[in-house]
Formats: structure tokens, sequence, C-alpha cells
């Protein structure tokens, strides 16, 4: 198994809010998304591809007015509809929350998490979703648990497979480039034992308080992106 960073997850209480943030504290103004009926999200994205972390991007997303979930009885993926993480949000601003690791056989990938002798970890069931864009249909699968809980406080990543196409196929370079990414975490033999199992064994991680931080080049000198527990 080989797992790979694919994406950072920025949330925001409106993607509105989630842009200016962008601006602000990245320097840049981000590409155009698109909307998530399967969730009632929508987007906006950007690449931060760089040598250590090739085809990389930041996705800022909010949930979108007045949608929900298409699926009954489905929650929101990366914990949007959990109340802690909300009046986080909407107290601090737009965060860094979590992260999504593409694999090249997500089912593969959830039995070595689930299966593993130190993980036994439920990711979620695999969901189909696509989305058209100008360069050509996206389409991938993703482990989305139906509680949408992202686990270890965003540490452990979402994972993904995709089709054909791929975000950043088409996408501009933004002056970005992700430089790092580390973890802190008090089940640090947990979170190591499951990142292990998905073959992202080489992210630095240790014991403390939850976080998650990403370091990225920017215009503006180098920013760190920090989940400080939410």
């Amino acid at each position: 198994m080989l797992a790979r960073l694919d994406h950072l997850v920025i949330a925001a209480t409106s993607l509105a809010e989630g842009v200016a943030w962008c601006e602000a504290t990245l320097g840049v103004v981000p590409g155009p998304g698109g909307a998530h009926p399967l969730m009632g999200t929508h987007n906006r994205l950007l690449n931060i591809a760089s040598d250590a972390f090739p085809a990389a991007y930041l996705e800022i997303i909010a949930i979108e007015p007045g949608k929900q979930p298409s699926r009954a009885g489905t929650h929101r993926w990366f914990d949007l509809d959990d109340s802690a993480l909300q009046a986080g949000l909407a107290q601090h601003g737009p965060r860094l929350i979590h992260f999504v690791a593409r694999v090249p056989d997500a089912p593969a990938a959830l039995h070595a998490l689930a299966h593993d002798a130190h993980a036994h970890i439920d990711r979620g069931q695999l969901l189909e979703a696509s989305r058209d864009t100008p360069a050509g249909r996206l389409e991938w699968q993703i482990a989305v648990r139906d509680d949408g809980q992202r686990l270890f406080y965003g540490a452990l990543p979402t994972l993904i497979q995709w089709g054909p196409v791929h975000p950043t196929d088409a996408m501009p370079a933004s002056g970005l480039a992700l430089r790092a990414l580390r973890a802190t975490h008090p089940r640090v033999a947990d979170l190591a034992a499951a990142l292990s199992a998905i073959g992202m064994a080489d992210m630095a991680i240790d014991a403390g308080p939850p976080n998650l931080v990403a370091v990225l080049d920017t215009p503006r000198g180098p920013v760190t992106l920090e989940s400080k527990g939410l």
C-alpha cells in the first residue's frame, strides 16, 4: 500500500469567507472549484504542488447554503456537521482541519486499516462521486464514515482514489508550494500504526496535543497553517 498526500482541507463557515481568508493569509485568490451534491458542500481550489508533494492542492470547503447530503442519514465529510468544529470556525475563522491521501487501490487501503494488527480502524465506506470541469469529468471514490468523522482530529487522512483525470492536471501554478506536513497527537502510537497501514509511515508525527501543521511557501514568504485541535 502506498498513500500520498492529495490535498489539504481548509474549512470555512462560508465559501466567501474562505476566499477572503486565502487572499489575506496566503496572498493569492483561489481558483474555481465546484459543488458536491452528494455532501451538500462546495469548494475552491489552489495548486500547492512541490517536489516533496507532487500533484498536491489546497481545498477551501464550506457547506453550501440550503443544501443537504443527498444520501439520507449521512453526515457531511470532514466533520463539517460537527457542532464543535462549526463553533470553532465561527469564532476563529477558516482553518486547516484535515488532509486527504490518494491511494491506487482504495478497497485494499480500507482493508489494511481495518485488519492491520495494530490499527483496526473503520475509515468508512467508499462513495462514488463526480463533477464536470472544463478539463474533463472528475471521477473519484472516497471513504466517508456515516458519522462524517475525520478521526485523530484530522491527522489520519481521508482516502481517495481518482479516475483518469486529477484536479491538478489542468490547475495552473498558484505561487504556492507545500513544504512540510506534520502532526502531533496524544495517541501517537495508534496514529503511527494507522499511517503505516496505508503506506504513509514517513509522515512526521510526535506525541502532544492534537495538531496538524502544514508549511507553505507563498508570495508573502513561509506561512504555517495549524488545526490547533479543532
